[in-house]
């Protein structure tokens, strides 16, 4: 009878599978091999030459870099020895907002689109995602900068709608809203001082739905393009709910409405 410990697995093989690449060598093999990465964080103020070419080969890529401290890194190493930099790779590739579009086309139906403004809770996301499954919406978009992308935390909140519902990412969410209109789409933010209550909102037709950040909501440039600003009536002491139950009861209004029920 073999009496030998069972065999552990390593520190770096269980951070990768948690979709954390740590150290220089291990972020330029996953960069060479075309890995889906979200975001790449270096070590604010180094000038190390292997990190400045890590740095240039991912922005050629499209891949968000993203200057963080010490700290910062030491509290998202699994293996403590991250060497200035780690990489989080996203658990599916992100698709185009045309793509999404098209999604709507080809089903026949006007598109439901969930637009998150600077959503940086994973959990938060993830919520969303999931219940924009289950709402039957077409494709989520977030920003590419100051947001949640699709890490594993985010796929394991969606409970696997992550491998369901497409997910765009785009530079700017203003100038995306700018051209949602131009494409026929209605844009409708979330907001407590809203321009119409939800119970008066048309979301039949074309329709993005705007979800803003945890803490500030809708930013200014982002509200100015949003055709109604729309308030969610509220009856107890706490005047605000939790971002993603927010989208959840936007999008089964929208359903409500659009499946006559």
């Amino acid at each position: 009878m073999d009496k030998r410990p069972p065999l552990r697995r390593s520190a770096p093989v269980e951070a990768e599978n948690d979709g954390v690449i740590e150290g220089r060598n291990a972020v330029i093999e996953a960069l060479r091999a075309n890995v889906t990465i979200d975001k790449i964080f270096i070590a604010k103020g180094e000038t190390d030459a292997t990190l400045g070419h890590i740095a240039s080969s991912a922005r050629e890529k499209g891949i968000v870099v993203v200057d963080a401290d010490r700290r910062k890194l030491d509290n998202m190493s699994r293996t403590h020895s991250h060497q200035g930099v780690i990489a989080l790779a996203a658990v599916r590739a992100y698709v185009s907002v045309d793509d999404i579009l098209e999604i709507a086309r080809k089903k026949g139906e006007p598109p439901l689109i969930v637009v998150c403004d600077e959503l940086s809770d994973p959990h938060n996301l993830g919520a969303v995602i999931r219940t924009a499954d289950a709402a039957g919406a077409h494709g989520v978009i977030i920003p590419k900068r100051r947001s949640a992308g699709l890490t594993a935390v985010v796929a394991k909140t969606s409970a696997g709608a992550v491998a369901h519902v497409p997910v765009a990412r785009v530079p700017n969410i203003p100038t995306l809203l700018k051209e949602l209109k131009e494409e026929g789409v209605w844009v409708f933010g979330t907001a407590a001082q809203g321009t119409t209550t939800l119970y008066q909102t048309d979301l039949k037709g074309p329709a993005a739905i705007v979800i803003g950040s945890e803490g500030d909501g809708m930013g200014r440039l982002v509200t100015e393009q949003c055709d109604f600003t729309v308030s969610i009536p509220m009856f107890g002491a706490i005047n605000s709910l939790n971002a993603s139950a927010a989208a959840a009861v936007l999008l089964y209004e929208a359903v409500r409405q659009r499946h006559g029920t």
